[in-house]
């Protein structure tokens, strides 16, 4: 049996299998990976940065096709309103009324920094500066979280345009807000940068690259079968091949002798 199955014709029966074996379960295993990337997020186009007076106004809402898109706002900082927005990332938020020039403000994440005691908090810059970022719907305010948390003086939990016009009293404040990226010129005391994700959208699921990985695993499996069937279809006929016939081991008969005609007597 074993010089059956080490002969070389049946050696190569098993090499072709366990090749086939890999190869198919490595590629099944490919387009497994393609089904499962084909659910996860995607990146959308970004477009060119446009002016922030653009896509936002004060009373109107930020569409989802406007959130996260890249802004540009030129005008100056009012550092008479800032406040610093709690747990970010185990830091604040430093949010700086920005005056765009046209009677309008537009509330803008400067960066983030460790605590309140930083540098950055006081270097809001002077003069007409021109900021580019990413724009930012409001966040929702949840008030009884609010009311149960008590924050020091100037710092609040979200950035939500309903509270700011309250607390940034005869402003014109346009809504959501802008998560800035780069600054022209460049602060003295720069905070660091929050990063915001470019916008992205749902996949869709490729239901057919799943029945692709079926596939090349029961070809995989196939290979397996028609390997089973050689190797036994050889170690049959070998079996049958060694086999002793049916007459083997027994003597022929001696022919017999044959017979005298019988005499008769007169």
């Amino acid at each position: 049996m074993l010089r059956i199955l080490f002969s070389a014709r049946v050696v190569v029966l098993h090499l072709l299998a366990i090749g086939a074996l890999v190869v198919c379960g490595l590629l099944g295993r490919w387009q497994l990976g393609v089904f499962e990337e084909s659910g996860g997020p995607r990146a959308l186009v970004d477009p060119a940065p446009v002016a922030v007076a653009t896509l936002t106004a004060p009373g109107e809402h930020i569409t989802a096709d406007e959130a996260g898109r890249r802004v540009i706002a030129e005008g100056t900082f009012d550092a008479s309103k800032q406040l610093l927005v709690a747990e970010r990332e185990g830091g604040l938020w430093l949010l700086t009324a920005f005056d765009l020039g046209d009677g309008t403000y537009v509330p803008v994440v400067r960066g983030w920094v460790a605590t309140a005691q930083d540098p950055a908090v006081a270097a809001v810059p002077e003069g007409r500066v021109t900021v580019g970022g990413r724009l930012q719907p409001s966040e929702a305010t949840d008030s009884v979280q609010r009311r149960t948390r008590q924050l020091p003086q100037g710092q609040v939990l979200t950035v939500s345009s309903a509270e700011l016009i309250n607390l940034w009293r005869d402003t014109k404040l346009r809504n959501g807000f802008v998560v800035a990226a780069e600054q022209s010129p460049a602060p003295a005391v720069a905070a660091k940068p929050v990063n915001v994700p470019p916008p992205t959208e749902s996949g869709v699921l490729t239901w057919r690259n799943l029945a692709y990985a079926a596939q090349w695993w029961i070809f995989g499996l196939f290979a397996v079968f028609m390997w089973w069937h050689f190797v036994r279809d050889a170690l049959r006929g070998r079996a049958q091949k060694d086999a002793p016939g049916p007459d083997a081991g027994t003597e022929p008969a001696a022919p017999e002798a044959p017979a005298l005609p019988a005499r008769t007597v007169p």
